[in-house]
């Protein structure tokens, strides 16, 4: 995925919505960087996205130019609704967020530190290579999501034990103590 296919993306959202900013989280977010990221943290085809003035429409969006959809058939890649009640994520999250101007539309991305508060919260394979490789190339940064680690409301204990512990195998794998 890169930026035009977010880009495409969003245009055909605001054809839906009329709404012009979309908060893009998940894997993806790694395209609002200004240096390219691996190809690891770029390999999905699914935008999770939402209009930021009115996350409700997310499904609306998805229904037409989501998984399943003409549009996906066509170009290879598709949108799945999100919503900013959704990830785990730390205070302030909204406050940090990556803004790529389209001209006709404008992709509000997740901070990256912000974002990988939120894989570690998944917990998924793929969350977790793609948190190695932002550290590996130095685009994520473990004292950050430490930091804002002490800012986030888990949903449970469970889950800030597990996030806690997934940290703590990565930085020992990786060195970073």
């Amino acid at each position: 995925m890169n930026l035009s296919h977010i880009h495409h993306e969003l245009t055909e959202a605001k054809k839906i919505t009329n709404h012009t900013d979309y908060v893009i989280i998940g894997s993806l977010t790694a395209l609002g960087l200004e240096v390219p990221p691996p190809d690891e943290m770029v390999r999905s085809i699914d935008v999770d996205m939402y209009p930021k003035d009115d996350p409700a429409r997310a499904g609306e969006i998805a229904a037409i130019i989501g998984q399943g959809s003409a549009f996906e058939d066509e170009f290879g890649y598709y949108v799945d609704a999100a919503s900013p009640d959704l990830p785990t994520l730390p205070d302030g999250w909204e406050d940090r967020f990556v803004v790529h101007d389209f001209g006709n539309v404008r992709a509000l991305f997740l901070e990256l530190n912000d974002a990988a508060i939120s894989k570690y919260a998944r917990g998924e394979i793929r969350d977790r290579i793609w948190i190695k490789e932002g550290l590996k190339a130095d685009l994520l940064s473990m004292p950050t999501i430490e930091y804002r680690l002490r800012q986030t409301a888990f949903l449970d204990d469970f889950e800030e034990k597990s996030v806690k512990q997934r940290v703590a195998e990565d930085k020992a794998s990786l060195n970073l103590e």
